[in-house]
């Protein structure tokens, strides 16, 4: 039926209809945000059990927008993420609760290869069996047992017409508001050089594990090294199936093998918070670092591997904030002949 609607329609037509039901849409969303913002009930935000990149790129920004909007008391907001990543929702949210803390790595792992094989996808577009049993299970230990839910579908659903190239970036920023991150804390920070270099390199599919991809990492940690430290952010962890890269050699300090899941983020991020710059693999984590205002170089190999929108919206989302020349993406290959 689809086909048939596209075959006949003109595109002009079919985008002007898609854009105005996108309104239309919002417009309802809008009007349950502020039935839920009403309630005076506290709310359960989460769980984000998704990837860095959508969390610090729209689902933070996008809940930081609800509390403005709606003139939210942080006392009310309960986030559930994953990984210590609360300094990222303050100070707008009153309470974090890490996911770690109520299921395993293991039953992490098994229900995001669920999802990824019942959905396709890691997108929360939907409230699961498993993650309202996280929102009871996290209700009941913050006291909290009638409290409404913020689910990331919501955030979805509204975003979608941005994804789908039917908007563009200023749709987002409607319903989004970025800042420059607070400073994490340094808890669970081992000794770090004055002065350094953060590194965090991994292969997915716009940079596949090659032996040539491989001798491309130990360049840049090479040259890097000449010129400063270099911390690598390997953590020895694997919850959401981007197998790292390992730089060792030239110096290279890795502080926090075996941090514990609940707070591996949080060490990431204070790390990366900390640094002199930041170079790694192009995609969702390297987002991070410039909005604590560290230059960033990310490298891909493959520029049809990766979604050019998120890539538009992270430069859209660096312009607003005046950090949009720390950011610099790079093709692998042509840096290496370069």
């Amino acid at each position: 039926m689809r086909s048939i609607l596209r075959s006949v329609v003109p595109r002009a037509v079919r985008h002007r209809a898609s854009v105005e039901l996108a309104r239309a849409r919002s417009v309802m969303l809008r009007g349950r945000l502020a039935g839920l913002a009403s309630s005076r009930r506290p709310i359960i935000v989460g769980p984000w059990l998704g990837e860095v990149g959508f969390e610090v790129l729209y689902w933070s920004p996008f809940v930081r927008w609800f509390a403005a909007e709606f003139a939210i008391d942080p006392a009310r907001l309960v986030v559930v993420s994953r990984g210590g990543t609360a300094s990222w929702y303050q100070p707008f949210a009153g309470s974090y609760h890490d996911v770690f803390q109520y299921v395993s790595e293991q039953d992490f792992r098994r229900y995001h290869h669920e999802r990824l094989r019942e959905g396709g996808q890691q997108k929360q577009v939907r409230d699961t069996a498993f993650e309202r049993d996280l929102q009871r299970q996290v209700g009941t230990a913050a006291g909290v047992g009638d409290a409404a839910v913020l689910h990331p579908s919501t955030m979805f659903e509204l975003f979608n017409p941005y994804w789908w190239q039917h908007l563009d970036e200023r749709w987002v920023h409607r319903h989004t508001r970025y800042v420059h991150l607070p400073m994490p804390a340094e808890t669970g920070l081992t000794p770090l050089p004055e002065r350094y270099a953060a590194v965090k390199f991994y292969f997915n599919d716009s940079f596949p594990d090659t032996p040539c991809n491989r001798e491309f990492v130990r360049s840049v940690v090479r040259q890097l090294s000449e010129r400063m430290p270099v911390v690598s952010l390997n953590t020895g962890l694997n919850v959401d199936d981007h197998d790292a890269c390992a730089v060792d050699g030239h110096g290279v300090v890795v502080p926090h093998l075996g941090v514990d899941a609940s707070s591996n983020l949080h060490v990431q991020s204070a790390i990366v918070a900390r640094a002199a710059t930041f170079a790694g693999t192009y995609g969702g984590f390297s987002y991070l670092a410039p909005f604590y205002g560290v230059p960033t170089i990310a490298y891909f190999d493959d520029p049809d591997r990766f979604s050019s929108r998120h890539l538009a919206m992270a430069r859209s989302a660096f312009a607003s904030l005046g950090r949009d020349r720390l950011f610099e993406v790079r093709g692998a290959t042509a840096d290496a002949h370069a």
